[in-house]
């Protein structure tokens, strides 16, 4: 299995897409989803403050509501798949199909004893001109983590290709996020988030180009089944979204599995 898995990691590395954008803010952590259990997540992000005009075509991001559906199927103790269906609403265009996207991920079994949680996420997509200039994209999102009494802490890493677009040319994109939370109570954890696009890792743009967001958010741990995230996030660079709110909420269902689930953290 071990030989499986490293074949998996040197080939995702000969490529990389596009972020996260506004669809699906989210770090995240090295677990995956158990064998015969279904995680079925929608993610609601809110623009409150974006640009406002459109630019080469694209429609602008200011008071727009995505909306995103997103199914990974638990394959064995070690890797997941994941599906996203990415929507829009806005006054002036309705509700929009924005694009799909497919996501496998590996991640080390923990009966290997690693002293951080390690995955290794790989997702190619289509994204409509009218939303993203770049059509198609595969993005390769390392992942490591680690649960430190109540400290919790992950950074992703990721690495972004375009395929079909203006930014082919650009290369290989560099698009860190980070999360750092501390549980309050058995209930209640609270942190900060952290996502950025840099543009090309071997020409890394001015600040004033760069991609930032920084959001403080909350985790509500009700129970092993389901997970609750909000946020609400500022961009401080001209070329960010100046003002998102954001919320995950999410159902795990089990197909034939008996035994309990730990406390968990988003895949």
């Amino acid at each position: 299995m071990k030989s499986i898995i490293l074949a998996f990691v040197f080939a995702s590395l000969a490529c990389a897409a596009r972020g996260q954008g506004n669809y699906e803010i989210q770090v995240y952590g090295a677990e995956t989803v158990a064998p015969r259990s279904t995680m079925l997540e929608l993610h609601s992000n809110f623009t409150a403050v974006g640009q406002k005009y459109y630019v080469n075509g694209q429609a602008p991001t200011n008071h727009a509501e995505h909306e995103t559906i997103e199914i990974t199927q638990g394959i064995n103790d070690w890797s997941e798949v994941g599906f996203y269906i990415f929507t829009s609403e806005q006054r002036g265009l309705g509700v929009q199909w924005v694009g799909d996207h497919i996501r496998p991920r590996v991640r080390v079994p923990e009966k290997w004893g690693w002293p951080v949680g390690v995955s290794l996420s790989t997702e190619v997509g289509y994204q409509r001109a009218k939303f993203s200039d770049d059509t198609w994209t595969w993005e390769i999102r390392p992942i490591v983590d680690k649960q430190a009494g109540r400290w919790y802490w992950a950074v992703n890493p990721a690495l972004e290709r375009t395929w079909h677009g203006p930014d082919v040319n650009l290369g290989i994109g560099f698009s860190p996020a980070a999360k750092i939370s501390y549980d309050f109570t058995k209930q209640i954890t609270a942190g900060i988030e952290y996502y950025a696009d840099y543009g090309s890792i071997t020409n890394i743009a001015s600040l004033h180009d760069q991609q930032q967001q920084i959001f403080p958010a909350v985790d509500l741990n009700v129970s092993p089944d389901w997970e609750i995230n909000f946020g609400v996030g500022v961009g401080p660079t001209a070329a960010t979204d100046h003002w998102i709110v954001k919320g995950i909420i999410g159902r795990r269902f089990d197909w034939g599995r008996s035994d309990s689930h730990p406390k968990t953290r988003q895949p």
